[in-house]
């Protein structure tokens, strides 16, 4: 038997009404007083905005030192973080990797950071060496993306690691991640 359809809407009305008011609105995510998620990883540097150009201090062109960053969003259960850097438009080509830095919410890394006696372990890059090496394309302009990783573990690695086996190790400790994007191009 079918039910007319004026009675099938005057019961969905009822059955509406009988709900709490609460179960009628949909539910917002929690924000922060940033506006951001709560927990939600960010990565940025003073130096440059996500999608802007590295300025040419951090490239191999000039002080080829790493540049400043920042975070925040780090989940309550991070210990550490790792970071690495490559260049998309060159096969994924590795400027710098570093691991079992110590997590907090918020924290920075200041420019220059990965030649001080300070800075956490970091792994072998696409040059060849370990620590930092900056943007230096053969040609064009180059995206550079700082990748961020919230970690619920202390890495294990022996010491110089490339990429593959920091995210590899990273892999199953993930709480959180972020990422940056930078450009580059020689001459400008």
């Amino acid at each position: 038997m079918r039910m007319p359809r004026t009675l099938a809407f005057v019961t969905s009305l009822v059955l509406v009404g009988c709900l709490p008011p609460s179960s009628l609105q949909p539910s917002a995510p929690i924000m922060s007083t940033e506006g951001q998620m709560p927990d939600q990883l960010v990565l940025t540097s003073p130096e440059f905005k996500d999608g802007g150009a590295i300025p040419r201090r951090f490239t191999c062109d000039a002080e080829n030192v790493s540049p400043p960053l920042s975070w925040s969003g780090a989940p309550a259960g991070a210990v550490t973080l790792a970071l690495v850097m490559d260049d998309p438009d060159a096969r994924g080509f590795v400027h710098w990797v570093v691991y079992n830095i110590d997590a907090s919410a918020t924290g920075s890394l200041p420019a220059g950071w990965s030649s001080t006696p300070d800075a956490a372990p970091q792994g072998g890059n696409s040059f060849g060496k370990v620590g930092y090496g900056g943007p230096c394309p053969p040609s064009g302009t180059h995206r550079y993306t700082f990748r961020m990783l919230a970690l619920d573990a202390v890495l294990d690695l022996a010491p110089g690691p490339k990429a593959r086996g920091v995210l590899d190790a990273a892999a199953d400790h993930t709480l959180a991640e972020a990422a940056l994007t930078g450009t580059y191009r020689r001459g400008s």
